[in-house]
């Protein structure tokens, strides 16, 4: 006899994440103690079930997993509101997490954090002191080099040499960091430098990535230009994060070493798009000048066979956590089928962050975070965007 407490969901449209087709008339069973999936089939649903959701013909598909957000940033502030103090931005963090979840989003990779609020507020997670959050891979704050991208506040580490590097990962892998991000290019945000300005060395970056491997960890550069590009592929890290101006060069080194590419679209479009007028003009034409570059660029390297992973780098200039969706959109705007730019967040990211056994597909033994929608998002991507949608996360509703 089986005592397992179930729920089965019937009646569904199922896209899996997996596979290319929605499958009607479709029901999951997910364990509720664990709250992963046992089983996934269509037509006759089990009946052994006490407990048994109708889910009334709705279309279901995987959570969102976003591998690039700040979830401490204002994106109403154009330097991100970093200035403020330490209990201000973990009341922040704690709404924007409340909103990225809401939005459909259901695991982040963090990419820094000041005064490494993720790493608490996933300690307080884990212990259920909050919730309606995403699950959280912790960066903790970033690495710069002293006046690098990033040095505003209390927001990154300012290390300015190999030794400086190593200490300061080894001290933030102690503290919790899970995926450790260095700064390889100047970017938008920081007045006074560039996305053409090469920022920490080969040298730095391959201790930071040499220290965060020996830990099983993963390593992000901030990178949207050259030689900055180059220069943390040489290091080694296991995404290039931006990217703007990758060449074919650098496309077909990523390859070869495996090294996935997340492009934050949204990050770059959304300043020309609702920042004339109260965002200083040098950050608006930076973006603006960008913009069609990157599409291309971004795209040419897909073409090409770089893994690119879903991510907007939530909290930067009217980019709210919110947008995930967004993304997919532009992705799709840009040549990509829907579900060509879903398999960035159920296939890529979830295998950028070591999580693919048990996120990102609706398979069982995987957690049964899913959406539930209106319409068919393998038909159009915009049906992710419905503001309505249902949120569940480990088959508990949460939205």
């Amino acid at each position: 006899m089986n005592f397992m407490s179930t729920t089965v969901y019937t009646n569904a449209k199922l896209f899996d994440g997996k596979n290319n087709t929605v499958t009607t008339d479709a029901w999951f069973v997910v364990e509720n103690e664990t709250g992963k999936l046992t089983e996934v089939g269509s037509n006759q649903a089990p009946t052994d079930s006490q407990q048994i959701v109708d889910l009334k013909g709705q279309y279901v598909m995987p959570g969102l997993i976003n591998c690039h957000t700040h979830i401490t940033m204002d994106p109403q502030s154009g330097d991100g509101g970093l200035g403020t103090d330490e209990i201000e931005l973990t009341v922040r963090a704690v709404d924007n997490l409340h909103d990225l979840l809401a939005s459909g989003v259901t695991y982040i990779r963090e990419c820094g954090s000041a005064f490494d609020i993720d790493i608490r507020l996933n300690e307080l997670r884990k212990e259920g002191k909050i919730d309606h959050t995403p699950e959280i891979m912790t960066s903790g704050r970033p690495y710069s080099m002293t006046g690098g991208h990033g040095d505003l506040g209390h927001f990154a580490h300012l290390v300015d040499s190999p030794d400086e590097m190593r200490k300061a990962v080894r001290t933030g892998l102690k503290k919790g960091t899970q995926s450790v991000k260095v700064m390889a290019t100047g970017g938008v945000m920081t007045p006074g430098d560039f996305m053409t300005d090469p920022q920490l060395s080969v040298e730095e970056m391959q201790t930071a990535v040499i220290e965060a491997h020996h830990k099983g960890r993963i390593i992000a550069a901030h990178a949207e230009g050259n030689p900055g590009i180059m220069n943390a592929i040489k290091a080694g890290v296991d995404s290039i994060e931006h990217g703007f101006y990758v060449t074919d060069e650098e496309a077909d080194l990523m390859i070869e070493q495996g090294t996935y590419l997340t492009p934050t679209f949204v990050a770059d479009w959304a300043i020309p798009e609702y920042g004339r007028g109260s965002m200083p003009d040098w950050e608006i034409k930076k973006a603006a000048d960008a913009l069609d570059d990157l599409y291309a660029n971004i795209m040419q390297a897909w073409k090409r066979g770089v893994k690119v992973t879903l991510g907007t780098d939530a909290g930067t200039p009217f980019n709210d956590f919110t947008m995930t969706p967004v993304e997919l959109e532009l992705m799709v705007q840009q040549g990509a089928t829907p579900f060509e730019a879903m398999q960035t967040s159920s296939q890529n990211a979830a295998t950028l962050m070591g999580i693919q056994d048990e996120y990102g597909t609706l398979e069982a033994g995987k957690f049964a975070d899913f959406l539930v929608l209106d319409s068919n998002p393998l038909e159009d991507i915009k049906a992710v965007q419905q503001k309505d949608k249902a949120v569940y996360k480990k088959g508990v509703r949460m939205y």
